[in-house]
C-alpha cells in the first residue's frame, strides 16, 4: 500500500501535466537554440511516456485504495507520515462472513522409534550409586541371615526336641498343654535378650500330671545349662510354717539373685519352678512378684518362672464334664474356653497371675490311668500284662458320662498300686 501523502517527484492533483511541460519546454528550446538533434528528442519523448504510464498505474491504485476505504473495511488514514509498529494489529476481516472460519490444525507430537536398522544402540554411563545399592543389599542379608543362624544355634542348645520326645513319651492325656508349652518355650529361647520374664502357669485337679511334668522340665534343663541355674521350690517343704515366712523370702530373693547374676554371666536363661504354689503365702507372693517385674536391673528379664498349683481344679472338673462329648472329640478346647474364666479367678487370688500364660490340665480317661499302670510296672520291673492291668485301673474311682469315664484322682494312686504288686 502507498501513503496518502504525494511525493514530491509527482504532481499534485489540478497541476499542469509534467509531460506537456516539459514538451513546451524543449519546443522551445529547440526554437530558440536550433541545434537539438532528432535522436535527443526521440529519447527524451520515450522517457516522458514512461513517466506518464507510471504515473497514471499509481494514480489507478490510488484511486481503487480511495474506493475501498470509502466502503468502510479499511480505516482512513492522515496524510502525515507514521512509524509501523507491532501494536493495534488486527486481524483482516473475512470479505465473505458466510464462510466458516478455519481453525489452524494443531501439530501433534509424533513419537519417534528407533530405527531398527541401527547396528549398535548408544548406553549410558553405569552409576556407582546402583553399585553400592547392590552391596548394600547384599551386606543386609547376610546379617538377617546369620541372625537367624544365631537364633537356631541359641534354641538349639536347649534341646527343645529332645523334651518333646520326652513328653510325649511320659506324659498322658496332655497333648494340648503340651504342645502350648513347647510352643511358649521356642518362642522365648529363641532369643537372649528380652523384655519380661516367660511366667507358665499351670492349673488342674489332682493327679493330672502337673508335678510330674514340672519334674520333667527340672530334669530336662538341669542337662542343658546346669544345675546351678535350675530351682526347684516345693512351698511346703522350703516354707513349712508361717513362723519362717520372713527367711523365706529373704533366702529366696538371695537365691534368685545369684541365679540371674550368674545366667548373665553364662548368657544362659534360668528356670525357676515353684510347686504347690496355692500353698504359698501372700507375703511369699509379693517377694516372687517384685522378681518376675523388676525396676532396675534387667538381667531379671531373662529368666522362666513355671508355676503348678490346683487353683479352680472344681471349676475345671466341672467344665470338663459338662463337655466332654465335645473335648474328647477334638472339637474343644481347654485352653480357649477355660482361660477367660480362670484368669478372672487367679487375678483375685494374686496379681501375679495377671500377665501368666495359663495351661489347664484336662481329667484323665481311663485308658490315661491304664498308661499309667503299664509305664510305671515297666520301670518296677514287672510284666505289663493287659488283663492285669486293667483290673488295677477298674480298682479306681470314674466319673462316668455316658460311655465315657474320668478317673478322680488322676493317676496319683498309681504308684501306690504298683507297690503292693
Amino acid at each position: 500500500m502507498f501513503s496518502n501523502h504525494t511525493p514530491e517527484c509527482f504532481p499534485k492533483m489540478g497541476e499542469q501535466d509534467p509531460s506537456d511541460r516539459l514538451r513546451g519546454d524543449h519546443l522551445k528550446e529547440t526554437k530558440e537554440n536550433g541545434t537539438g538533434s532528432f535522436s535527443q528528442f526521440s529519447s527524451s519523448v520515450r522517457a516522458m511516456v514512461r513517466i506518464r504510464q507510471k504515473y497514471l498505474a499509481i494514480k489507478k491504485r490510488r484511486l481503487e485504495i480511495a474506493a475501498v476505504s470509502s466502503q468502510g473495511f479499511i480505516s482512513p488514514r492522515s496524510t502525515s507520515p507514521k512509524v509501523f509498529t507491532f501494536e493495534n494489529l488486527q486481524e483482516p476481516i473475512n470479505s465473505n462472513p458466510s464462510s466458516p472460519r478455519k481453525r489452524r490444525k494443531k501439530r501433534k507430537g509424533r513419537v519417534l522409534y528407533p530405527s531398527s536398522t541401527l547396528r549398535a544402540v548408544p548406553t549410558k554411563e553405569r552409576s556407582r550409586a546402583k553399585n553400592c545399592l547392590y552391596l548394600l543389599c547384599i551386606i543386609v542379608f547376610l546379617q538377617i541371615y546369620n541372625a537367624i543362624e544365631n537364633l537356631d544355634d541359641h534354641v538349639l542348645k536347649y534341646d527343645l526336641d529332645g523334651l518333646e520326645k520326652t513328653l510325649k513319651r511320659e506324659v498322658f492325656g496332655q497333648q494340648e498343654v503340651a504342645e502350648s508349652l513347647l510352643g511358649h518355650l521356642q518362642d522365648y529361647l529363641s532369643t537372649y535378650v528380652h523384655n519380661k520374664p516367660l511366667v507358665l502357669s499351670l492349673h488342674g485337679p489332682t493327679g493330672v500330671g502337673k508335678s510330674h511334668l514340672g519334674r520333667l522340665l527340672a530334669q530336662h534343663f538341669r542337662s542343658v545349662v546346669g544345675d546351678d541355674l535350675v530351682m526347684q521350690y516345693f512351698v511346703l517343704h522350703h516354707c513349712p510354717t508361717d513362723d519362717n515366712i520372713p527367711q523365706c523370702t529373704k533366702s529366696l530373693d538371695s537365691h534368685v539373685s545369684e541365679m540371674v547374676t550368674q545366667a548373665e554371666e553364662e548368657e544362659k536363661i534360668p528356670v525357676f519352678i515353684f510347686d504347690e504354689v496355692e500353698h504359698m503365702p501372700r507375703e511369699l507372693m509379693d517377694t516372687l512378684q517384685d522378681l518376675i517385674h523388676p525396676k532396675n536391673n534387667n538381667e531379671y528379664l531373662n529368666a522362666i518362672y513355671i508355676l503348678i498349683s490346683n487353683l479352680g481344679h472344681e471349676d475345671i472338673t466341672k467344665f470338663v464334664l459338662h463337655n466332654s462329648s465335645v473335648a474328647i472329640s477334638g472339637r474343644l478346647s481347654l485352653t480357649q474356653e477355660l482361660n477367660p474364666w480362670l484368669r478372672s479367678y487367679l487375678e483375685r487370688h494374686h496379681v501375679i497371675f495377671l500377665e501368666a500364660e495359663l495351661l489347664p490340665f484336662m481329667l484323665l480317661e481311663k485308658s490315661h490311668v491304664m498308661d499309667c499302670f503299664i509305664d510305671e510296672m515297666s520301670r518296677e520291673g514287672f510284666y505289663p500284662d493287659r488283663s492285669h492291668v486293667e483290673r488295677l485301673a477298674e480298682e479306681l474311682a470314674y466319673y462316668i458320662v455316658g460311655e465315657q469315664e474320668f478317673s478322680h484322682t488322676g493317676c496319683r494312686q498309681v504308684v501306690a498300686k504298683v507297690n503292693l504288686l
